[in-house]
């Protein structure tokens, strides 16, 4: 499980660069970073509107990646295996009890009362 949790975290990380890389690069209404790099050029390799597409479709695909490894985390971080409760739907204990020693062999040790439930313990430190 831990191997996969790695796994789906460098995803993660990959895809939030790439899509920050991409956002970056695209074309806004200003001179945005996309044209330092040259990403309006009427003479690159995606054509004048294909690399806008291009870009916009590549960040589309990563956001969506970055959104399922989010899911895919929250699931497997919150996911705790519960113990099986058996039929009745409780888990049954059962109490434990000591063996008696025999008669003769000497005194008997007993045990003391079980302490009352902090509930029902009144507090003493508290102000009236």
């Amino acid at each position: 499980m831990l191997y996969l949790k790695t796994l789906i975290i460098v995803v993660q990380l990959l895809s939030a660069l790439g899509v920050i890389g991409l956002v970056l690069l695209q074309h806004g209404k200003g001179a945005d970073m996309g044209a330092a790099f040259g990403s309006g050029a009427s003479g690159s390799l995606f054509g004048a509107t294909g690399s806008a597409n291009f870009l916009s479709r590549t960040t589309a695909v990563l956001a969506a990646l970055f959104f399922a490894t989010t899911l895919a985390l929250t699931y497997l971080g919150a996911y705790h295996v519960k113990p099986s409760a058996g039929v009745l739907g409780a888990a049954a204990t059962a109490p434990v009890t000591a063996s008696a020693p025999a008669a003769g062999s000497g005194p008997v040790a007993t045990s003391p009362a079980a302490p009352a439930s902090p509930a029902s313990v009144p507090a003493t430190g508290v102000p009236k």
